[in-house]
């Protein structure tokens, strides 16, 4: 449509001296807006369908500046179109008026059902007899998979000569942790707005679709490579399927007696227990689910012998093990033996720590506190052997941190803090290998040195090296070659890259153009749990 240029006022003006037209001005409209552009794609709740779940909790990463920005401009490689600029179809109000819509919750609040899941489904025909090889020349345990959260597409990158080897495009905002099968052939992408995907890597396709949530938290594949369980924050549930991504069950995360509701923080898989274990946000529990076929029994109250049947008994397979805690977990880790879940409570207001927890799964009970200051980031942390200078061996653990410009490592025989590395800022992501000497940490969050690593010294503990990247830009997100050799660094910017370096010299080797590489994985590390990798 055609619109007046706006007249240029000398002075600020008022109701009263306006034109009677445009004081008596109706209001945007702005539903009436989203259901004439939008809802064909969206959804006419908002919920998603060809396009992206638009609902405050699948847009909490995406600042509203951009989202105008995307509704004006489109999405480049997508078949979200421009509205404004030479479009002309809606102006700078309206674009506002949509934003404000967009992150305004939708009530009553939206449900998933176990039908709607069923539904969604989506399969591609003959998956089933594609070769199981790969169609491809390359190490396919030295493969990387990049998340290019820019234009939402998925790169695989030849570890050895740090090529692309395909790209596809992917669902919106996908989390930045693909899982593998074990045998490395398949990964699963979890996107914020409730989709997983099954990906062939070995013949480059994907093999089913589903979507179990409206705002999915993460995904967890089973260590034997049968189930996949997802968790959501929207609605609060866990989600369990097949490895096909047929539903199974779905658990409503609530307390035992139905009063208390929560989003789900995170659900990993303990392949040693043959179990996923879900954090709570809003619930002081942590639930362990077995898919065990031999599982024990669960008795849930006060049994006096359970070898009497003195209680009601829920099956152990796939049945919910409660852990009571004295706060809600944000995240976790687990130490070799999965036997203990270390994890933190966001800081409450006012206070100037995190809450530090070690649960033992097998008691199913808080053993022990952990001194964690400012906002610990657990789920990226991770492990290593080392000798005490007064000669005690032991495993420590490191957790990166999200408000401070710290690394706490903890000896994880005593969890007590060892010590506390100074770093450049607040970040995000650690990372190492068992064939480096270093444990390289970012500064993500830094507005003054985001654009640097810092590596720390795995057997002093002390800061050794500074790599830096280019000034103003952000560089994180380390992730080995399979051997070690080499490290790759995400240059976290929409006409970004991925940055190789020799992790021995620290020399740049190779730059690849990536568009906002969130995050690259390789799959040997992901599936023999390296100890320089989260879990």
């Amino acid at each position: 449509m055609s619109r007046a240029a706006e007249p240029v006022a000398s002075a600020p003006a008022t109701a009263a001296s306006l034109p009677a037209a445009a004081a008596s001005a109706p209001a945007i409209n702005a539903a009436a807006l989203f259901s004439q552009h939008c809802a064909a794609c969206h959804g006419t709740q908002r919920l998603g369908g060809m396009g992206p779940a638009l609902l405050p909790e699948s847009l909490e990463r995406l600042p509203k500046a951009e989202a105008a920005r995307v509704i004006r401009n489109g999405r480049p490689a997508t078949q979200m179109q421009p509205f404004g600029g030479d479009a002309g179809k809606l102006g700078a109000s309206e674009i506002d008026a949509l934003v404000k819509l967009i992150y305004t919750p939708v009530e009553p609040r939206p449900q998933w059902t176990d039908a709607d899941i069923r539904a969604s489904r989506l399969e591609t025909a003959g998956a089933a007899k594609w070769p199981a090889k790969p169609q491809w020349s390359a190490d396919p345990h030295n493969l990387f998979v990049v998340v290019e959260g820019g234009d939402h597409h998925v790169s695989l990158v030849d570890g050895d000569k740090f090529e692309v080897i395909h790209r596809f495009a992917s669902r919106f905002a996908l989390h930045g942790g693909p899982k593998f099968s074990p045998d490395g052939r398949f990964v699963y992408f979890g996107s914020r707005d409730g989709w997983i995907t099954k990906y062939d890597l070995y013949n480059l396709q994907v093999v089913a679709e589903v979507r179990a949530g409206i705002n999915m938290r993460n995904v967890a594949v089973s260590g034997d490579g049968r189930y996949v369980m997802a968790g959501n924050y929207l609605p609060h549930s866990v989600v369990l399927f097949d490895a096909d991504l047929q539903l199974i069950k779905s658990y409503p995360a609530t307390t035992l007696d139905g009063t208390q509701s929560s989003r789900v923080s995170a659900v990993y898989d303990a392949a040693p227990r043959k179990s996923f274990v879900v954090a709570l946000k809003d619930v002081p529990e942590l639930w362990e689910i077995s898919y065990d076929p031999k599982a024990a029994p669960i008795f849930n109250g006060y049994v006096h012998d359970y070898r009497m049947s003195e209680a009601i008994a829920e099956r152990g397979t796939f049945g919910v093990r409660r852990t009571p805690l004295e706060a809600p977990l944000d995240d976790f880790f687990f130490d070799q033996s999965y036997r203990f879940a270390i994890g933190a409570t966001r800081p409450a207001a006012g206070t100037e720590a995190a809450q530090g927890q070690v649960v033992s799964l097998d008691a199913r009970r808080r053993i022990t506190s952990i001194d964690l200051p400012g906002m610990p980031h657990l789920g990226s942390g991770i492990t290593w052997a080392w000798t005490a200078p007064d000669g005690h061996q032991t495993t420590v653990l490191a957790s990166p941190n999200l408000r401070d410009g710290v690394v706490s490592i903890i000896d994880m025989q005593t969890w007590q803090t060892i010590k506390q590395v100074k770093t450049l800022g607040p970040g995000f992501f650690m990372r190492s290998h068992e064939a480096s000497r270093y444990a390289w940490v970012d500064a993500m969050m830094s507005p003054a040195n985001k654009n640097k690593l810092l590596l720390i010294d795995k057997t002093t503990l002390e800061p050794a090296a500074t790599i830096e990247g280019p000034p103003g830009k952000t560089l994180a997100h380390i992730e080995f070659t399979r051997d070690g050799r080499y490290a790759l660094a995400s240059l976290w910017e929409m006409d970004g890259a991925l940055i190789v370096y020799d992790a021995q010299t620290l020399k740049e080797v190779k730059r690849l153009p990536m568009s906002k590489p969130v995050g690259k994985y390789n799959v040997w590390n992901k599936i023999s749990r390296s100890e320089g990798t989260s879990h």
